[in-house]
């Protein structure tokens, strides 16, 4: 199965940032935006905003004459390149954000972006007969601290599945997993959407377990923004919001678009990411206030996981104020 878009990408994305470092205007204004996604449904309001040019024409009036973006295959590595500083702005699992900010990440959540959307697939020929029946098996799914290994390993330690004795949980990106389930060499793959979509459709596995079953109404991706863009200048950060709302109420109005968009950004089938929008489980959902909770859970989960030292308060990982200013 080829991914040629993702592949090439995140195989360049570092050299493109440090070749395109964020400079500022003899005003004081940032030049550049720098933002980074990854090639889920879950972000597709980046991509609208993006293939819509709303984020150049949103931005422009505030100094801002080039926004750029960069595809990472997971969390880790984009909270890397933010902690190096080659991002302005990520869309990105909640989770990577708490494991960065506790390793010095000077951002913050601004807004939401949605909710559950992960589907446990299963290869084909085995059953599924509940958790349990997981045991022995490889499961693939993105790596340790991201939203997908935390949300699977506390389901797991909550169904009386120790999830690093009885099973091999192996970190992978999307496309090295769906390859892998594709070839036989796991059993079965955690995975946001359009993945799980893609392999059904191969006829390589079957969805067993969505992820608001293991934690309904859970967080998955949010908004962040770098501290100094937040400090330097707020307004440009209530501008990406407004832009963001508006990209992710097109998703919600028009989702045969969106899935549209999506494919041409990232060369997927335009049918099976239309599929996978119309049988995910996610919810897109940008005010930080909602989400909140979820998030200060997944903080004291990797706490007990060991992922992070010690414990964070919602001061260290949200600003709300911006939202609320963006949406007055």
């Amino acid at each position: 199965m080829k991914h040629p878009l993702w592949v090439v990408l995140a195989a360049t994305v570092v050299l493109a940032l440090l070749l395109a470092g964020c400079t500022s205007q003899p005003g004081g204004e940032p030049a550049k935006i720098r933002i980074g996604y990854q090639p889920s449904t879950h972000q597709v309001a980046h991509m609208i905003a993006m293939e819509k040019g709303w984020w150049q024409q949103d931005l422009a009036p505030y100094g801002v004459k080039n926004v750029t973006d960069y595809v990472f295959p997971t969390g880790a590595p984009e909270m890397q390149a933010m902690l190096a500083g080659d991002l302005d702005v990520a869309y990105v699992g909640a989770a990577p954000v708490l494991s960065a900010v506790s390793t010095g990440l000077d951002a913050k959540i601004v807004a939401g972006v949605n909710t559950q959307g992960s589907d446990l697939v299963l290869r084909t020929g085995l059953e599924y007969t509940g958790p349990e029946s997981l045991k022995g098996l490889k499961i693939a799914t993105f790596q340790a601290g991201t939203i997908q290994d935390t949300v699977l390993r506390d389901w797991l330690k909550a169904n009386n599945v120790d999830p690093d004795n009885d099973v091999d949980i192996i970190g992978m990106g999307p496309g090295d997993a769906v390859t892998a389930i594709t070839a036989g060499k796991v059993d079965a793959v955690f995975l946001p959407h359009p993945s799980p979509a893609v392999i059904e459709a191969s006829g390589s596995g079957k969805t067993i377990v969505k992820s608001g079953e293991m934690y309904p109404g859970h967080t998955c991706c949010v908004l962040v923004a770098s501290g100094s863009l937040i400090r330097e200048h707020p307004e440009i950060v209530e501008q990406i919001i407004r832009t963001h709302i508006k990209a992710t109420e097109f998703a919600v109005e028009n989702p045969d678009e969106a899935a549209a968009i999506y494919a041409a950004k990232t060369g997927a089938d335009v049918e099976v990411v239309r599929e996978s929008l119309r049988t995910w489980d996610g919810e897109f959902v940008t005010d930080p206030a909602a989400i909140v909770d979820p998030v200060m859970d997944y903080a004291k989960i990797q706490y007990e996981l060991g992922y992070i030292k010690q414990p964070l308060t919602q001061d260290q990982l949200f600003d709300l104020t911006l939202y609320q200013k963006a949406t007055s």
